[in-house]
């Protein structure tokens, strides 16, 4: 771990710390920064080596997943299985599951393990490798990132269904029941190319079974499930679906011809609320926005009747943001955002009361990365949101960053 003061400038607030977490000779970054990476005590979480900003190559024999102590800078390799892939920490913080990847379009096969996050007692808990339950179906193309339910007993992940002959062929959404080792299909179908699924973080049994999903209107897709289009003019939507596939429901945001979520969205901590980043063509501007579920009324986004939301960004000037992450209490938010030649971070408070803006702005630094998509900042809080992480490459090659001490800023 290396201390980077010089990634500090004039406008960065007194009392934090910049370090960089990774500097071999391979890219290195963050697992994406909706991903449950993180022990609740934020004493350790997970980051790969020889990966992009987003994912890593399922053939790659370099990458490896590693555990990071965030005091010390620790680094040790967790996964050593070439095609090791979506990786959740459990809640309680004892258990790494992850899946390897050595699928190919309608056929090979898909490992669910898991380990110890001391790497000890590493189990396989089930393997796929003809179709899924109840279906013709066999999964691959498999979505890098997976998410695990509060009580820590289902996880979900995405996949390609096609069979290699037909175009625009379905992608799902698969939920392993991790106790009975069995797993269930609930959602399919072309437009679910980019789940970006996220289970509801709340302890309270119904909301616990919610996922948050995005669905790409518009999309279109080869043979072998390679994305030509990934979304079409009229922009995605975002959904909320119970885990057994039921209770399909709406978030208010996009689909009315000038407002479109980015495909940025995330729970607010342990909330039943969710936050998206926006793009909106008047003004010119990119928001945060604030929901919780409303009622399945069409794919009509912004317009669903009853639909609630809050502009947490209304008192920032011309706000450009992007990727973004909460704490677990849904106190406070991490973002980075737009300037004309690159990126800023900040950080802010969120809103005790219900409909209020952000409060209390801080300009954290510049992470100096490129405007490039495999070397996004996609800045995310630990559980008690005294560290922030970030991707750069500000040294010529993708690291992994920490800044530390936001616990001082009040």
């Amino acid at each position: 771990m290396e201390p980077r003061p010089d990634l500090l400038d004039a406008q960065s607030p007194k009392g934090i710390e910049v370090f960089q977490l990774t500097s071999e000779d391979c890219p290195s970054s963050h697992v994406y920064m909706e991903a449950q990476v993180f022990t609740p005590d934020s004493r350790r979480f997970v980051l790969h080596r020889s990966a992009h900003a987003h994912g890593s190559s399922q053939h790659d024999p370099d990458h490896r997943y590693l555990i990071c102590d965030p005091t010390t800078g620790e680094l040790s390799p967790i996964t050593d299985e070439t095609g090791a892939t979506a990786p959740s920490v459990s809640p309680d913080g004892k258990t790494l599951y992850y899946f390897v990847n050595e699928t190919q379009v309608n056929g090979g096969r898909l490992t669910l393990k898991r380990v110890g996050m001391d790497g000890s007692d590493r189990r396989t808990i089930m393997v796929i490798d003809s179709p899924l339950p109840d279906t013709t179906f066999r999964p691959s193309c498999i979505y890098p990132l997976s998410t695990i339910s509060s009580d820590g007993k289902r996880l979900a992940l995405s996949a390609f269904l096609g069979d290699g002959q037909t175009k625009d062929a379905p992608f799902g959404l698969m939920v392993f029941d991790l106790e009975k080792a069995t797993v269930r299909l609930i959602l399919r179908g072309q437009t679910w190319c980019n789940v970006h699924p996220q289970y509801c973080r709340s302890t309270e049994p119904a909301p616990s079974r919610d996922i948050l999903v995005q669905e790409n209107h518009g999309n279109q897709c080869n043979e072998r499930g390679g994305i030509i289009r990934l979304v079409g003019p009229e922009g995605c939507d975002i959904h909320v679906i119970r885990d057994d596939g039921s209770d399909f429901r709406n978030m208010p945001w996009g689909r009315d011809g000038n407002e479109h979520p980015q495909g940025h969205q995330c729970w607010r901590g342990r909330s039943t609320r969710a936050i998206t980043s926006t793009g909106t063509r008047k003004p010119p501007e990119n928001q945060l926005i604030e929901s919780p579920p409303a009622p399945f009324a069409g794919h009509i986004g912004i317009k669903t009747p009853g639909g609630l939301r809050n502009n947490l960004t209304r008192t920032f000037p011309k706000p450009r943001f992007c990727h973004f992450g909460t704490d677990i209490a849904g106190r406070r938010i991490v973002s980075d955002a737009w300037h004309e030649k690159g990126w800023h971070i900040y950080l802010a408070d969120l809103p005790a009361r219900e409909g209020e803006p952000l409060e209390r702005w801080w300009y954290l630094l510049d992470p100096r990365s490129s405007r490039t998509k495999g070397a996004h900042p996609h800045p995310f809080l630990s559980p008690d949101g005294a560290m922030a992480f970030f991707n750069s490459d500000e040294s010529g090659l993708l690291q992994a960053y920490m800044i530390r001490g936001l616990d001082t800023l009040r």
